[in-house]
């Protein structure tokens, strides 16, 4: 699945059953389903799923807890719009 396809995915009322736990969050954000989201990014402590968890609580605007998580994932605070890191995050992860 590429980027597009992800991105139009999210018409549909549920995400693709074979996506990874990480972008299931990013799905449910972009249905605006924060609390959704945050549950699927809480589920691991892995990377991906830290960078995720940060994205999240940035868009919440807790910035303390997004560095902590940022920190978890090995990643600086991200400095564009929460729509650039969105792409960013869901193209590195389907890229994989």
């Amino acid at each position: 699945m590429n980027l597009r396809q992800f991105q139009d995915s999210t018409a549909a009322s549920e995400p693709v059953s074979e996506l990874p736990l990480a972008l299931t969050a990013l799905w449910w954000d972009a249905k605006g389903d924060w609390a959704k989201a945050h549950e699927c990014a809480q589920q691991s402590e892995s990377p991906d799923h830290a960078w995720v968890h940060a994205y999240l609580h940035r868009k919440e605007g807790d910035i303390d807890n997004a560095r902590y998580w940022y920190g978890r994932a090995g990643r600086s605070v991200f400095s564009g719009s929460l729509e650039e890191e969105w792409k960013e995050i869901a193209k590195e992860l389907l890229d994989r």
